[in-house]
């Protein structure tokens, strides 16, 4: 059930796509809806398919007030751990947006340091229509980046699996080593580093 946030001025949703993944960045995405201008059919990202998250993502752009991507790279990741490294990506996000908020809805229990008042809510990207709408954008974002990047890196088949750690990618991982996209503090790259 959609919730309801009373305020005057602007609600950002923010969520990010690729926490879980050995490889790739960390994509956030925020987003301000216009009200008098809804989509139908928002939702977690993960509960949709890819071709309605490309369908919705085209609707998102073109009917939000704004959005914005912001990133960290495996590198930030590596040197702060993946969950600063995701807020970091969310602050990014945020302060790229062209309008300002006066409220971030952040999806988690974790927020990123913003310079609008902040709320977290669990399961946000399922509950609240502008985080939902973040959850798609960072999504389809960071597909279409592990899709680049598998012509990049043939053999890892990120386009297949975007980096999450299938059984097929742990046996690419031993066969091909590890490449310079890999999170190296993640335990199963780590491992195969000695």
């Amino acid at each position: 059930m959609p919730q309801i946030i009373e305020t005057s001025g602007h609600i950002a949703g923010v969520d990010e796509a690729g926490r879980g993944p050995l490889a790739g960045p960390v994509i956030a995405a925020a987003v301000i809806l216009d009200v008098a201008n809804s989509i139908e059919g928002l939702a977690d990202s993960k509960v949709l398919s890819a071709s309605r998250r490309e369908e919705l993502a085209a609707l998102i752009k073109d009917r939000a007030l704004c959005w914005a991507l912001g990133r960290a790279e495996v590198e930030e990741i590596d040197r702060l751990n993946i969950l600063r490294a995701s807020l970091l990506a969310m602050k990014r996000a945020v302060a790229t947006l062209s309008l300002s908020p006066e409220l971030a809805l952040v999806d988690g229990n974790q927020a990123p340091e913003l310079v609008c008042a902040v709320r977290t809510v669990v399961r946000g990207d399922a509950t609240v229509p502008a985080i939902s709408a973040a959850s798609i954008l960072a999504k389809v974002a960071r597909d279409a980046e592990m899709d680049e990047l598998d012509k990049r890196f043939p053999g890892y088949g990120f386009s297949r699996h975007k980096g999450y750690p299938t059984s097929a990618h742990l046996l690419s991982l031993e066969k091909l080593g590890v490449s310079s996209i890999h999170r190296r503090s993640f335990a199963p790259v780590r491992r195969l580093l000695g």
